[in-house]
C-alpha cells in the first residue's frame, strides 16, 4: 500500500492506494498508518489534484477508484453517502430507514466515523435530524467549512 501527504488549503491530507484504487483518506489529525510505504503514485497525485479542484470549488465529483472493507453494513452505508448530491445533505436516521433499519441512525453514524475515505465518499454531508453538525473524524470545523463551500459553489468548471 502506498501513501503520501499533499498540503491543501484546507490542511494536509495522507492518500494511500492499494492495487490502482484510493483506499484511504487521512487528516492530520489521524495517526500515522502501520505498514504503508511513503511513496507518490500516478493515482495519488491524480487524488490530490481532484481533491484540491474540490476544495478551490471547481469540481463537485470525484472520478477516482475507490476501494473500501467493511461489514455489508458499512459498504451499504458507504454507498449511500457517496450518492448524497454536492451541496445537499441527508440525515443519519433518513439513511438508516433507507438501508431498511430505521432505528440504526447510531449505527449510521458509526458507519460514517469508519469511512476510510472521507470527502471522496461525502459523509460531510450527513447531519443530524435536527439539522445539527454532529460528528466528523476530520473536526465539526472542517465539516462546516465543506458544506459552506459547497452551498456557495455557483461555477464548477468542467472536469477533465
Amino acid at each position: 500500500m502506498s501513501l503520501y501527504y499533499y498540503e491543501t488549503e484546507a490542511g494536509n491530507f495522507g492518500i494511500a492506494e492499494k492495487s490502482g484504487s484510493i483506499t484511504h483518506l487521512f487528516f492530520e489529525e489521524d495517526p500515522l498508518p502501520q505498514n504503508m510505504e511513503i511513496h507518490e503514485t500516478a493515482l495519488l497525485r491524480e487524488a490530490a489534484k481532484q481533491l484540491r479542484q474540490y476544495l478551490a470549488g471547481e469540481r463537485c465529483h470525484f472520478h477516482l477508484p475507490l476501494k473500501t472493507e467493511g461489514t455489508t453494513f458499512l459498504q451499504n452505508a458507504w454507498a449511500r453517502v457517496k450518492t448524497i448530491p454536492y451541496g445537499e445533505t441527508l440525515t443519519y436516521k433518513a439513511i438508516a430507514a433507507e438501508l431498511g433499519s430505521p432505528r440504526a441512525a447510531r449505527a449510521v453514524g458509526m458507519a460514517n466515523r469508519h469511512n476510510p475515505i472521507p470527502i471522496l465518499i461525502p459523509c460531510h454531508r450527513v447531519i443530524g435530524s435536527n439539522g445539527s453538525l454532529t460528528g466528523y473524524r476530520g473536526g465539526l470545523a472542517l465539516k462546516q467549512r465543506l458544506l459552506e463551500l459547497e452551498r456557495k459553489t455557483t461555477r464548477i468548471i468542467p472536469e477533465r
